[in-house]
């Protein structure tokens, strides 16, 4: 049975938070990959820190706040305008390779698709409309709208409130194991992009389609 619409996860699976190391290499030759790993890392972090201590602010203050203390762990010497021109790069973010032409496929077939994100409204317009992806997508969920990241139950019930379905009836796809499991203990059906050949999150619970893509996503729902 087709899924009553698609919702995506945007950073890691259709935009490739990794690619900063790139220009993070230009500007701080020698750490690049350390500075898009930290970064990351952190990133995540601080989402579930504030959740978890009722302290919300914005993806991109977190975000912002990430990269400070990637500077300060790897004793950068990192002006203003350096950090000012890396966060930059998150308004535009590059697709991966396969993602505009799985979701034309998608759109063919007359599914609702959507993304299901931490990132804040406007982020998420910029970062979607320089991939040339906006057009796709009829929702635009943001955890912003609720004032807590994911994993917390009002993120994902954000999905069922837009569709007007149960989450079983959604498809929800992610590249982040946690946030595949975590979907999938909320009720949603879901797809796991593991993109990085990543273990299995120690949870007690898997998602229900895996790929290494997003044309596991095609596999799904065929």
């Amino acid at each position: 049975m087709k899924p009553a619409a698609i919702l995506f996860d945007v950073f890691g699976t259709l935009l490739d938070v990794y690619s900063v190391q790139t220009r993070a290499e230009q500007r701080f030759p020698g750490q690049g990959l350390r500075i898009a790993q930290l970064w990351r890392d952190k990133q995540l972090e601080y989402t579930r820190l504030r959740s978890l201590s009722s302290r919300y602010e914005s993806f991109s203050r977190v975000t912002r706040d990430a990269l400070q203390f990637t500077a300060d762990a790897l004793r950068l010497d990192a002006r203003a305008d350096a950090l000012d021109e890396l966060m930059r790069l998150y308004d535009a973010l590059p697709a991966f390779p396969e993602v505009g032409d799985v979701l034309a496929r998608l759109a063919a077939q007359d599914i609702p698709l959507g993304v299901l994100s931490n990132g804040e409204g406007p982020l998420l317009e910029r970062c979607l409309a320089a991939a040339g992806l906006r057009g796709r997508f009829a929702h635009v969920l943001s955890a912003d709208a609720v004032r807590v990241f994911k994993t917390a139950a009002p993120v994902y019930q954000l999905g069922p409130d837009a569709v007007g379905r149960a989450a079983r009836d959604i498809l929800f796809v992610s590249s982040n194991g946690w946030d595949a499991c975590c979907a999938t203990w909320f009720g949603y059906t879901t797809c796991w992009i593991n993109r990085s050949g990543a273990p299995l999150e120690r949870l007690g619970v898997e998602p229900h389609r895996t790929g290494t893509d997003l044309g596991a996503v095609l596999a799904a729902i065929d």
